[in-house]
């Protein structure tokens, strides 16, 4: 157990750039309450959802008058709250929602949560590993479970070698999907090639419709998992076969718009969810699901980019420049 009493932390006070409202400070260390642990981070992670909160796109911040950012992260359960399984004290663990609906997030050395969000980490995980997997393999776990059976079914990814689009390629290819890849270039097309994707489709040099048309002999797709709803829900009714569904994660634009017509009469579904909110029933399911695919041999996780935390400004930007890589903070 730690004696420190004090802890380097980030923090802003205000939304905008991040070099103009992010700094770095020190912090009395966090001590648990009931139910409670507290985790010594060794990485957080960062996501385009925290971004989104500090910059002002997302209200996600919750209107605290000072926010810790970032959601993930991993590290070592080093004080345990009342009523806490003793069994958890020295555990490598991974967290998540560490800044939902709260302002104390994983951008810090210590961090106080609830003990029921950590994840007992397997020894051959690396704690870097264990900070890139909350948000973006639990939304790409509950995307594929609730596609059902993907057993000879076609799945559509856009952004299939970004960090949720890199896992929904993994998992909806060993579930038996044939998964047809959205990209934007050659590298990202090499990359999501050599994690299951059977077909690509550069988005910027070919049309959408008129390739999924041609790769799928003119039926469309089963489903699409899809992160960026605003530019592909216009097109659900000519991406998916009659009976499809859409299963939406995120956005670039908050307004999105259907035709009601091909959605109609093609029985399309559409099913929207934020991973931070999944029901109790629908929590343990996915948690469970990644229980099982971090073990399995040959599962791949994306690459990273590394910062310290005195750097978390250029961190930020480099996830809003599009990061082709899972950016994480070292403590």
């Amino acid at each position: 157990m730690s004696t420190e009493t004090s802890m380097r932390a980030a923090i802003y006070t205000s939304k905008g750039p991040a070099a103009e409202v992010l700094r770095v400070v020190d912090k009395p260390v966090p001590e648990p309450g009931v139910g409670e642990v507290r985790v010594r981070v060794s990485f957080s992670g960062v996501n385009p959802s925290d971004v989104k909160s500090r910059s002002g796109v997302a209200s996600r911040a919750g209107g605290f008058p000072e926010v810790t950012p970032h959601s993930d992260g991993a590290g070592t359960i080093d004080m345990l709250g009342a009523g806490v399984d003793a069994a958890l004290m020295g555990r490598r663990v991974w967290l998540f929602n560490g800044q939902w609906e709260r302002p104390f997030g994983t951008a810090a050395e210590y961090i106080v949560l609830p003990a029921s969000q950590v994840v007992p980490l397997p020894d051959d995980i690396s704690f870097e590993v264990g900070a890139s997997i909350a948000i973006p393999l639990m939304t790409a776990m509950h995307a594929v479970q609730s596609c059902g059976s993907l057993l000879g079914k076609t799945v559509l990814v856009p952004g299939a070698a970004g960090s949720v689009g890199f896992y929904i390629t993994q998992l909806a290819s060993a579930a038996g999907a044939r998964v047809i890849g959205i990209v934007s270039n050659e590298d990202k097309a090499k990359l999501a090639r050599s994690i299951g994707a059977t077909d690509i489709i550069n988005y910027k040099t070919e049309s959408l419709v008129d390739r999924v048309q041609a790769l799928t002999h003119g039926l469309g797709a089963d489903a699409i998992i899809d992160v960026d709803a605003a530019t592909h829900a216009p097109h659900y009714g000519s991406l998916l076969r009659f009976g499809g569904q859409a299963v939406v994660y995120g956005t670039n634009q908050p307004p999105v718009t259907m035709p009601f017509g091909p959605m109609i009469l093609g029985f399309i579904r559409v099913y929207f969810f934020i991973v931070y909110k999944l029901p109790p029933h629908l929590m343990r399911e996915v948690l469970d699901g990644v229980n099982a695919v971090l073990s399995r041999p040959g599962f791949r996780h994306p690459n990273t980019a590394i910062y310290p935390l005195a750097d978390i400004v250029a961190a930020h930007e480099q996830v809003e420049r599009g990061a082709n890589a899972k950016v994480l903070i070292k403590l």
